[in-house]
């Protein structure tokens, strides 16, 4: 299962270690469609949502997954990342669908048949309706429950599950808390029109509404962990040699001029902590876009003269090699990258992207670092949450009207990569 960290030489270029992963993401809520049974659904049909739009039908990879799987490993990819619904598995507290379970066994099986790894994560963001009623992420009660649906899953499709991510981004509330977009406290709570709303429709107080994304909280943070440890012994307790751990949200953080303890502070809280949890885990899932530069106030902007897309946004792919470096420092456990990759409408941005973020990885493994694969997100253009449509971060587009697939040149360029396990990944391209 676990690759070596030798690599390979061809006409001088390190290759990267033989069973090295490339692949691509995606996650249910974002491509499915209609996962109306969970908390984002919920809260993105409210009145007074923050989310730009609904996700609705997604991009409908519920029932295309068998035409999209194909296409994925047509690129020449030897690995899928993708999540189950834990909505459609447990709709019911307690009680479980078979049929949901048989539709993830299928899509798993065309993994296999494809010759896919299959790295699935257990939750990416999304809850039962019903757990979020019951105090969502900051009830003692969800380890528990989580635990639970993951012996379920592991009973039932474990055979076919070759990694194991329990939790998808827990600090990722954190980060967001630092740039002020997500309250610290309960008590702020009070003032979120969306966390009101959705406390009048279940008759809960605004400080009782935890949605894994939205909740920085002391709280948050321990039953985060617990859900995990809980998970990862659940796992193994039906899957001894599947290799289990969870993906972090680690941002390059950076000071600019007078912002070197609010970078500190910023690094301790949302990066340093959850890599220390990780050191009883298989691996650690590294998901990296670029950087943070902290000034003295808060977000410093963006350098003159710095790359950016059309939006704005820097443009530095470097990230990744320092967030892998950090996590290797850390907590001491092969690294996985489990995802990487650029929101944007010009396709060249996003292979030049690709090549320079994937030169740092070259280096990290040339230095002895651990990392068993990279994994592009995302395979497809899709539903990126609070954003709606707006971002394009796949590597394969989506007509909105039509559904219909086409690969962008990034797309066949990390395919070439693959097939070639590094060897078309120049340094002077």
């Amino acid at each position: 299962m676990y690759a070596t960290s030798s690599t390979n030489t061809t006409a001088g270029a390190p290759h990267f270690p033989d069973s090295f992963l490339w692949g691509v993401a995606t996650a249910s809520h974002q491509v499915e469609g209609g996962n109306a049974n969970n908390d984002i659904w919920f809260l993105e049909n409210l009145h007074d949502t923050f989310f730009h739009e609904p996700s609705l039908d997604a991009i409908d990879h519920y029932h295309r997954f068998a035409e999209d799987i194909d296409l994925i490993a047509s690129l020449g990819l030897n690995t899928y990342r993708f999540s189950l619904e834990w909505s459609r598995i447990e709709p019911v507290e307690g009680h479980f669908s078979l049929a949901a379970i048989a539709h993830y066994r299928r899509m798993l099986e065309s993994c296999k048949s494809h010759n896919l790894t299959t790295v699935v994560t257990l939750h990416h963001f999304t809850s039962p309706l019903w757990l979020l009623r019951q105090g969502g992420w900051e009830s003692s009660n969800t380890p528990a429950l989580f635990a639970r649906y993951c012996t379920f899953v592991m009973e039932q499709l474990g055979d076919l599950i070759d990694w194991a991510c329990t939790l998808n981004e827990p600090n990722l509330p954190w980060l967001l808390a630092e740039m002020g977009l997500v309250e610290k406290s309960p008590d702020q709570r009070k003032h979120n029109p969306a966390f009101v709303e959705a406390a009048r429709q279940f008759d809960l107080l605004p400080t009782q509404i935890a949605p894994f994304q939205f909740t920085a909280t002391r709280e948050g943070f321990d039953i985060k962990v617990e859900a995990h440890r809980k998970a990862r012994q659940a796992i193994k307790a039906v899957c001894p040699d599947t290799p289990v751990g969870w993906t972090l949200a680690n941002s390059d953080i950076q000071a600019a001029e007078g912002g070197e303890e609010r970078a500190r502070h910023m690094r301790a809280e949302v990066n340093e902590r959850f890599l220390e949890v990780s050191r009883d885990d298989d691996f650690v899932g590294i998901q990296t876009y670029g950087r943070h530069l902290m000034g003295a106030e808060g977000p410093a902007i963006v350098p003159e003269g710095a790359s950016t897309t059309a939006t704005g946004e820097e443009i530095y792919p470097e990230g990744l090699e320092a967030t892998i470096r950090q996590a290797a420092e850390i907590a001491r456990v092969p690294v996985l990258v489990t995802e990487n990759g650029l929101a944007t409408d010009d396709d060249a941005q996003r292979v030049d992207y690709i090549r320079r973020a994937l030169l740092g990885v070259r280096r990290c493994l040339n230095d002895g670092i651990d990392v068993r694969g990279w994994i592009c997100w995302s395979a497809f253009d899709n539903f990126e949450w609070i954003f709606g449509y707006g971002p394009r971060y796949g590597v394969i587009s989506v007509d909105r009207s039509t559904f219909e697939r086409s690969v962008n040149p990034s797309g066949y360029l990390i395919g070439q990569i693959s097939r070639t396990n590094g060897g078309a990944l120049t340094e002077s391209a």
